[in-house]
């Protein structure tokens, strides 16, 4: 029997790697998550690299030597994004794989399997509202698409910005951003950012590395 896949998942806000760790927990005999980071960088040597786009610079921006630490032997992107140029711009980028967060558990461990084994795995064009894991404001019922615009909005983001960060329209970043305001009952953009920074908007700086 093969050993299981050595993962580290990386993104700045812990309760979203903590989320994606959740979702490959039963997954133990085939995928071992052995670090999640949260605004630190990777050290511990892991076969994949899990970096989850949420509030972030897409796959396309990233460094993906300086995200690895030279200890990751492939970074895969993981993302609500599968714009077919911006997934083609984070392969030249250095990606292994970009997976769609659209995908199932059983899905996603399969990719995370065929990378591995060297496979460049990229996304269906799935416009799914459905997504793998949690995310800051999720229990007050925020899609993931509306909390990372709030979390984008909380770190001082204009919407222009958030618009060519998360790469939508202005105006429906400007529905995402309606719909937030009316879930959690605020009229004003600092308003949003006070309450964004109560409940977790803000990003995080933490490790947890797994021992055996």
């Amino acid at each position: 029997m093969s050993s299981p896949v050595r993962v580290a998942i990386a993104n700045d806000y812990a309760v979203v790697v903590a989320g994606v760790a959740a979702t490959l927990a039963p997954y133990a005999d085939r995928v071992e998550v052995v670090e999640l980071d949260s605004g630190v960088p990777l050290v511990t040597p892991v076969d994949v690299l899990l970096y989850d786009t949420f509030g972030q610079v897409q796959a396309d921006g990233i460094d993906v030597e300086e995200i690895g630490g030279g200890l990751a032997k492939r970074v895969v992107a993981f993302s609500w994004n599968v714009q077919p140029e911006l997934v083609k711009r984070a392969f030249e980028s250095g990606v292994a794989g970009y997976i769609a967060k659209s995908v199932t558990a059983d899905e996603l461990v399969d990719l995370i399997e065929r990378v591995h084994a060297g496979e460049q795995v990229a996304p269906d064009l799935d416009e799914s509202e459905e997504s793998l894991g949690t995310w800051p404001g999720r229990e007050h019922g925020l899609t993931d698409r509306e909390a990372e615009v709030l979390a984008l909005i909380t770190q001082g983001y204009s919407n222009e910005e958030i618009a060519r960060q998360v790469y939508l329209g202005i105006n429906t970043v400007k529905t995402h951003i309606r719909k937030a305001y009316r879930k959690i009952g605020v009229g004003r953009r600092a308003e949003a950012v006070l309450w964004g920074i109560d409940n977790g908007m803000r990003p995080d700086s933490e490790r947890r590395v797994r021992k055996p």
